[in-house]
């Protein structure tokens, strides 16, 4: 008996599985916002020194990341606009002189640090400027195109930069020491890596592992793809996301593209892969518009549900602010700072996000259930639950009144509104909610 119960064992120890994710996250990053700082526009100055001062103002917004667009020297050759393309990297170790100085960005740092802040720079490991050093140094380091010239990323519009063939291994010790000297002499906490999956999965693996035995860093892929969160990313983009709240503002109901969006999430993402959830962004807002172009009288909702649900959310620099303009991308085009409403909800958010671990991300945090209410393709209802912490949120995502009752159990509780006020959910409530209208009810020791 003893022998065949051995003998399953042996079996079905091959069938075991195994973790997918292979990295441990920073400790700092389970429960944070990310912050996009465009440097270039942040400011009327667009400097470091001028971003630095503001680093108050984004501590007392609750944000724990800030990302910082590339601060490196941009290429004169093939430069589109006035100021170039910060993606068009000529020098993967020095700094941008329209910025500032490496000192300042280095005091930028320092402060965000003593702040209890934390700072990632964009990366650009796929391609470079046309005058990068590297095309004269090393011109074996770059793809050639069908009659062997330099060539830009293929079918983009990218004329400004030249792509790098990561079949070179010395290219790849290169990158990987520029990324190691940010980290060792200026002390970053990690990368945002642009374009992230032109270059090979098994570089960016490598060079986590290499960063991590300096200190413990926070990657962000742009891309959005399960594999890199293997060994290499922390997070990717949530385009997907995006794309479906888009479509259910649109179309003012449709909700079947968000919940496509939140089972794929669930079942083919491993639950401890976070994901980066946006109202803006860079590209979003130069390319796409204005987050109120892209998501209308909806777009408060669509900020809110990026905290409450599933993802970390992301701030664009001016989305506080309820910037209204798509920012040139090439140019000087400074943010009008001014006062918003969207300022107070953030910093009630980020208040929020820290103190409720049902929020927190990855296998911190809780999975999103779904609540079926009376108007399933109308209304978004959903319950996230963590030992003693919970959260029920609806949203109306259409512009008409909604009242919606529910047949489900799990959301009953007490709770607490945003604004402290005492609720009792049970088999009696039901809610009249106005176009565009959110509720979010929460429970736990920190509410």
């Amino acid at each position: 008996m003893l022998q065949a119960q051995d003998a399953k064992n042996q079996t079905l120890a091959a069938y075991q599985p195994a973790p997918y994710i292979h990295l441990t996250h920073p400790e700092w990053a389970k429960n944070a916002s990310i912050y996009q700082i465009n440097t270039r526009q942040f400011t009327p100055e667009g400097t470091f020194k001028a971003a630095q001062q503001q680093l108050p103002r984004l501590k007392k917004l609750g944000v724990d990341i800030l990302w910082l667009m590339p601060i490196h020297p941009i290429g004169a050759k093939n430069r589109k606009g006035e100021l170039g393309s910060p993606y068009s990297v000529k020098d993967y170790f020095a700094v941008n002189p329209e910025f500032g100085t490496a000192d300042e960005l280095k005091q930028f740092i320092d402060e965000a640090h003593a702040q209890g802040m934390y700072v990632i720079l964009d990366w650009v490991a796929n391609h470079t400027a046309w005058d990068s050093d590297l095309v004269e140094n090393h011109p074996d380091w770059y793809e050639r195109d069908y009659d062997g010239n330099f060539r830009p990323t293929p079918w983009w519009d990218w004329s400004d930069i030249i792509d790098l063939d990561y079949s070179k291994p010395e290219l790849r010790q290169y990158m990987t020491r520029a990324l190691k000297y940010w980290v060792e002499e200026f002390d970053i906490d990690g990368y945002r890596a642009d374009v992230a999956g032109f270059v090979p999965v098994d570089f960016w693996n490598n060079t986590r592992k290499e960063l991590d035995a300096i200190k413990p860093v926070f990657m962000l892929a742009e891309w959005e793809s399960r594999d890199l969160h293997a060994h290499a990313f922390d997070m990717t983009y949530a385009w997907s996301w995006h794309e479906a709240v888009m479509h259910v503002i649109k179309h003012e109901g449709e909700m079947s593209k968000l919940f496509v969006y939140y089972s794929w999430n669930e079942s083919a993402y491993p639950k401890d892969a976070y994901r980066m959830t946006y109202v803006s962004n860079h590209d979003a807002n130069a390319w796409e518009g204005t987050m109120y172009e892209r998501l209308g009288d909806g777009v408060e909702a669509a900020l809110v549900l990026s905290f409450i649900g599933e993802g970390m959310p992301l701030i664009y620099n001016g989305v506080e602010a309820g910037n209204d303009k798509r920012l040139a991308f090439f140019e000087k085009d400074p943010i009008q700072w001014k006062s918003h409403h969207f300022a107070d909800l953030i910093t009630q958010l980020n208040t929020v996000l820290e103190n409720n671990p049902a929020l927190w991300h990855g296998k911190e945090g809780a999975t999103m259930l779904r609540v079926k209410n009376s108007a399933p393709d109308e209304v978004l209802s959903f319950i996230r639950e963590k030992d003693s912490n919970k959260v029920f949120a609806l949203f109306n995502f259409t512009s008409k009144n909604i009242a919606v009752t529910f047949d489900d159990k799990k959301h009953f509780g007490k709770y607490s509104d945003l604004n402290g006020n005492q609720i009792t959910v049970d088999a009696q409530s039901s809610y009249e909610l106005k176009p565009w209208e959110y509720k979010v009810m929460l429970s736990g020791s920190e509410n």
